[in-house]
C-alpha cells in the first residue's frame, strides 16, 4: 500500500464535501464545470479499475470514497441546474 497515494487521495478528498456544501446552500452550480467533474469521476473509476486488476488493497476504499462523493456533486450540479437555472 503507498501512503503516498493514499494521502492524496485524503487531500483531494477534502475538496468533496466542500463543494457539495457550497452546491446545496448556494443553490447555484456557478463556478462549477460538469465535464470538470466528469473527468475526474472517470480518473476515480480508472483508479478502482487499475486497483481491482492490478494492485489491490486498502486505497481502493479512498478512490470509491472520492468517487462517491464527486457523482453526488455530479448529481447536485444537474438537480440544481435543471431546477434552479431553468435550462
Amino acid at each position: 500500500m503507498s501512503f503516498f497515494e493514499m494521502f492524496m487521495l485524503i487531500c483531494f478528498g477534502t475538496a468533496w464535501p466542500i463543494s457539495i456544501f457550497k452546491t446545496i446552500k448556494s443553490k447555484s452550480t456557478k463556478g462549477k464545470s460538469l465535464f470538470f467533474l466528469v473527468i475526474v469521476f472517470l480518473g476515480y473509476l480508472s483508479g478502482i479499475i487499475h486497483k481491482i486488476l492490478y494492485n489491490f488493497d486498502l486505497v481502493i476504499l479512498f478512490y470509491i470514497l472520492n468517487a462517491m462523493m464527486v457523482l453526488i456533486d455530479i448529481i447536485l450540479y444537474i438537480y440544481t441546474s435543471k431546477k434552479y437555472n431553468h435550462f
